[in-house]
């Protein structure tokens, strides 16, 4: 009876110790991860904590790996100082998702931006605010999900190629008096191949294709550019706020990494 009990007890440890040391080894793994990536892409500088500062939300698991929703709110407080916003998914083959650059049109109300992005595994997901003062602001949040970067497109190449580079572009006021509470929504027809996906027919993979560059503006003035990768899902979607006047034109610049080039405009309309 007592052997049994120690045996029981003696079995249950190394199961504890076992979960520990993976739980241990996973933090380690990821915090390895997440070292490199900051120190290619910020160098050594401090990233503060951006709690009350950045809101990121995702998904705790995801429902389908390769569009995964994300989303960033920042208060208009801070806002107003912010430059530059770097969303990164530690553990993607290419980790930075993309950077946003924000002009004169980002607005000075309370910023937000919606995506979609594939991830490959398990990893912490991270919204990254430069400041004008060049400090670094960041909030993570980890993600279950896994194959995102590999998994087939929706669409046969040949279709998808009939519609590539169309974009949908809406715009509205949220609140007519201010024009600093406005949204827009954009959506551009692409694969956005990562090269990480295979063709079931010919057993080969599928070259990378993706949109690297988009430039919006308001009238004349910048709303954002951004410089992204693989990590952003099939038919690039963004929502976003931004301030503008009413008659200004919506006009959105964008560019594939094998040369593609794709032009969009839509007219303001109230809500």
């Amino acid at each position: 009876m007592c052997s049994a009990i120690i045996r029981s007890v003696t079995i249950a440890l190394v199961a504890v110790l076992a979960l520990g040391w993976n739980v241990s080894a996973r933090a380690g793994e990821d915090s390895a991860a997440w070292d490199g990536i900051k120190e290619a892409t910020f160098g050594n500088r401090d990233v503060l904590d951006g709690s009350g500062k950045i809101t990121l939300q995702a998904p705790y698991r995801a429902e389908d790996a390769s569009t995964v929703p994300i989303s960033v709110r920042m208060p208009a407080k801070f806002a107003k100082d912010v430059k530059s916003l770097t969303l990164v998914i530690d553990k993607n083959p290419s980790p930075i998702v993309a950077t946003f650059t924000y002009g004169e049109a980002a607005g000075a109300g309370e910023r937000v931006l919606a995506t979609r992005v594939r991830i490959d595994q398990y990893s912490n997901v991270r919204a990254i605010a430069e400041t004008n003062d060049g400090k670094i602001y960041m909030a993570s949040r980890f993600v279950k999900a896994s194959g995102g970067c590999s998994a087939p497109a929706s669409k046969d190449p040949e279709e998808a190629a009939k519609s590539m580079g169309k974009m949908r572009i809406k715009t509205a006021f949220k609140d007519p008096i201010d024009a600093s509470l406005q949204e827009a929504e954009l959506m551009i027809k692409h694969p956005n191949n990562s090269g990480m996906q295979m063709n079931q027919l010919t057993g080969l993979y599928t070259p990378a294709h993706f949109v690297d560059k988009i430039v919006v503006q308001s009238g004349n003035k910048l709303v954002f550019s951004m410089a992204g990768g693989i990590s952003i899902s099939e038919n690039p979607h963004f929502r976003f706020t931004y301030q503008g006047i009413p008659g200004d034109p919506m006009t959105v610049h964008a560019e594939d990494n094998e040369g593609g080039v794709f032009n969009g405009r839509a007219k303001l309309s109230s809500s």
